[in-house]
């Protein structure tokens, strides 16, 4: 059986971990890990820990198709035949789209899984297809740098829960390569096209490599994004390295830190930034995981860069040299330095996309280069970047598990509906992180803040929740181990709450707690080499051609 539980909903009660201890865990007072491919056996235990969900974040299917699909090409058995959740059958276009369309997928991992099981919920009952770079059937990534690392979970278990009734055709193992605007189709690796009358882009990221090629080949340099990286690290952790080096210490490179102390390796970790997580949420928390970090026997070096990787003369890695002139003998080095979003087969395809993301509406529809709104093209998950009305419609890209779904949700929704039932995605990010024996989860945007205070809880005690602000409303908040309180932040966001916080709760700081600083680095806008040329002189004539840098005649 397969299975995946929501933790951006899941709020740490312990009721699957009591039901079924041999599928789930607690690692600490609210973190929860769980095998996302238990054994048949335990069917009716998840069953019933399923049952006993207060929020019913979990989703449960039996494995009906292979793992790694041979062929390239492959389908489900089932179309479904009813219109599901979508209510009345719309008029005109959109019915005609939902009874005969074709709809294509490009980027086959969580947003497109889910965008294709909520089509067949809303009543799509053309061609379905998904295209993907690997030849695997969609995975979750999470577990990767949590169960996988530390040698509970082979990585080859954790494919996602796929819908009996997709009835999709499946190309796997041949990635996109090009898109024809003009002529509605979507070009392969293989030099086959796949005709379309809708398109979805969820190509996500892909992890960003050390930048120095020949150190990057050495044996024992890693990074962890997909499953054979995954399985890669996790074999050369359980083989017991003198030392893991991690260089960044954000939310991956925290986790891999957190499994080598789990494994009882020695790990280093360098981040050139004055703490972990600095730059996603800011100097209150970088503080505290700097502490849990070095409490769990972390040797965290914060502020320093790690300037070469040295191997001996069979190739593999032995030490690294740091920007304050400190050598270190490594055996491991993970390169956690963030992701490179995946456009570059959009490149000249009139799509407004680059190194920022895929540029779109807050109803996932997709800008020409023009800044035009495309009908026929959506994008959703790691690579869309699209207005969020709560952050003054700024355009965010979010690398967040809750994201992709939720934004995979709308596109698909507005992919075969008419115009006036299309809907904005509104929802506030979420996200968690488990790490050193706590649960880190995050509502809003807290990078948005130039404020922040502890609104309730201890900081001593690692129980607590920080109340994000600008301008005198709650924008963010993040809680260490109170995941039941994020629903009740979310609302007061939603409701543009003022800051700091009024209300009157349980478990309250001090009367004299006041907002500080929120800590995080200088903004930076994201252009990333956005170089338009406009041409033409009347206004039926203007053009915007996107290019890219250093390439302007």
């Amino acid at each position: 059986m397969r299975l995946v539980v929501d933790l951006t909903r899941c709020q740490g009660y312990a009721q699957y971990a009591f039901l079924a201890p041999q599928v789930f865990r607690m690692a600490g007072e609210e973190a929860l890990l769980y095998d996302p491919g238990p054994d048949e056996d335990q069917r009716e235990r998840v069953l019933r820990a399923a049952a006993a969900c207060p929020v019913q974040a979990m989703r449960i299917d039996r494995v009906d198709t292979p793992a790694e699909p041979s062929p390239a090409v492959h389908s489900t058995a089932v179309r479904s035949t009813t219109a599901g959740a979508a209510g009345a059958e719309p008029s005109g276009g959109a019915a005609a789209l939902r009874r005969t369309g074709r709809v294509v997928i490009v980027g086959a991992a969580l947003a497109g899984l889910r965008a294709a099981a909520v089509l067949r919920r809303e009543g799509f009952r053309g061609s379905l297809t998904l295209i993907g770079d690997e030849r695997r059937d969609p995975y979750d990534r999470p577990p990767l740098s949590k169960q996988v690392l530390t040698g509970w979970v082979p990585a080859a278990d954790t494919a996602l829960p796929r819908p009996r009734d997709l009835d999709a055709q499946w190309r796997l193992g041949t990635p996109a390569t090009r898109l024809d605007l003009t002529g509605k189709r979507v070009g392969l690796a293989d030099g086959d096209w796949v005709p379309y009358d809708k398109l979805l882009i969820t190509t996500g990221v892909r992890a960003r490599p050390w930048p120095n090629p020949d150190e990057a080949a050495l044996d024992g340099v890693f990074v962890l994004r997909t499953r054979d990286d995954g399985h890669a690290l996790a074999a050369r952790l359980g083989a017991g390295p003198g030392r893991v080096l991690v260089v960044g210490a954000g939310f991956t490179g925290s986790e891999v830190a957190s499994a080598c102390r789990d494994l009882g390796l020695a790990v280093t970790v360098v981040e050139a930034g004055p703490a972990p997580l600095v730059g996603a949420m800011g100097g209150v928390i970088g503080a505290v995981t700097a502490d849990l970090q070095r409490e769990h026997g972390v040797d965290l070096r914060c502020g320093v860069t790690v300037t070469a990787l040295e191997g001996d003369g069979s190739g593999r890695l032995r030490r690294a040299r740091l920007s304050d002139g400190t050598v270190l003998d490594v055996d491991v080095a993970v390169a956690a330095l963030g992701g490179i979003r995946n456009v570059e087969w959009l490149e000249g395809s009139g799509v407004a996309a680059g190194a920022w993301g895929v540029g779109c509406d807050a109803g996932c529809r997709v800008f020409d280069v023009n800044g035009l709104v495309s009908d026929d093209v959506f994008a959703a998950g790691d690579v869309a970047r699209l207005p969020h009305p709560v952050y003054a419609y700024q355009f965010l890209a979010l690398e967040h598990w809750g994201n992709a779904v939720t934004q995979a949700e709308i596109a698909a929704h507005n992919m075969v509906s008419g115009e006036t039932d299309r809907w904005p995605h509104l929802t506030l990010p979420v996200f968690w992180s488990s790490q050193f024996g706590v649960e880190i989860k995050s509502v809003g945007v807290p990078s948005f803040a130039d404020e922040v205070v502890v609104a309730q809880g201890s900081v001593a005690q690692r129980r607590f929740v920080a109340a994000y602000g600008y301008r005198g409303r709650i924008t963010a908040a993040v809680g260490i181990d109170q995941a039941k309180w994020m629903e009740f932040y979310e609302r007061q966001i939603e409701q543009a709450a003022p800051f700091p916080p009024a209300f009157t709760h349980v478990d309250q700081p001090p009367a004299d707690t006041a907002p500080v600083e929120a800590g995080f680095p200088e903004r930076v806008v994201p252009v990333h080499g956005a170089t338009v040329v406009v041409t033409g002189h009347d206004p039926s004539e203007r053009r915007a051609t996107l290019v890219r840098p250093g390439h302007v005649r």
